[in-house]
């Protein structure tokens, strides 16, 4: 699997404490937007997060944002 699977054509908005998160970038996982281990065996490897305060979040629920784990609104430009 070179291409992620697209999870949702939508970001995952959720108001996040503050705390280390891992974003789930093959698209597999059952916990989106988050790893829960579903990449091992292929290419992908979740990025780490750190939040510093408590925000809301627009997640990247695509996989193919430009800015990593949260939402550029590539997902409008998906077939």
């Amino acid at each position: 699997m070179s291409e992620p699977i697209i999870a949702q054509k939508s970001p995952y908005v959720l108001k996040m404490k503050p705390g280390s998160f891992y974003w789930c970038t093959c698209g597999k996982s059952k916990g989106q937007p988050f790893c829960d281990g579903s990449h091992k065996g292929s290419s992908f490897a979740p990025t780490k997060v750190d939040i510093a305060e408590e925000k809301t979040v627009a997640w990247c629920g695509c996989k193919h944002s430009k800015t990593g784990a949260f939402c550029d609104g590539s997902h409008s430009r998906l077939a």
